[in-house]
């Protein structure tokens, strides 16, 4: 077998365009907690309906000013790579968008994601240099739709705050969990080893 040797992580081309309108018109500034969580959680639903991987959506904004520097939906499946979650790409394009693999350089760094990390991106969370986290649906959600969330300390909120590392939980919850329950009802595929291809 040939090794690889390059793997390019690229958004699906519908990603652009979505985002433009639902900003409606209002550029890359996303100034509320809730209107950050809702383009996360529209994304999160778009990437299901466009068959394009599972139902997490993550952005990366400007704490303060609220510019919106990175976008990013699960794509594990679409690209074959098991560290492809929403996160981790969103933290990936902003890194680039800003040139370090620190965000903090760019000033208070803040991820909202549609629910909260797994045990990857959950590790992933004080090495990207963001100051704040914002999350959704809660780990019982996504695992109730079949997901395999992964070993994390019981106090990972905690384990983050002595990190300086703000967390809200729970924002526009109903909505993000809502995605994960209509996902799961649709037999959708479920990334993990554990579970068989093609669904639950």
């Amino acid at each position: 077998m040939k090794l690889c040797q390059r793997v390019e992580i690229a958004l699906p081309e519908w990603v652009e365009d979505f985002v433009g309108e639902a900003l409606d018109g209002s550029g890359v500034v996303i100034r509320t907690h809730e209107e950050r969580m809702a383009l996360a959680v529209a994304l999160s639903r778009e990437n299901v309906r466009r068959q394009t991987g599972g139902p997490f959506g993550a952005i990366v904004v400007n704490e303060d000013s609220g510019e919106l520097l990175g976008v990013g939906v699960n794509l594990v499946t679409h690209l074959q790579l098991s560290t492809a979650h929403a996160e981790m790409v969103a933290f990936a394009l902003a890194q680039q968008a800003v040139s370090s693999w620190n965000l903090g350089s760019a000033g208070p760094i803040q991820l909202v994601t549609s629910c909260e990390p797994c045990a990857m991106c959950f590790g992933a969370v004080p090495w990207s240099g963001v100051r704040s986290l914002i999350c959704g649906a809660r780990k019982m959600h996504a695992e109730a739709a079949g997901f395999d969330e992964g070993d994390k300390p019981a106090d990972w909120v905690e384990s983050l705050r002595r990190r300086g590392i703000r967390v809200e939980l729970d924002v526009l919850g109903d909505e993000a969990s809502r995605v994960l329950h209509d996902y799961a009802a649709s037999d959708g595929p479920i990334d993990h080893p554990g579970r068989p291809p093609g669904g639950l």
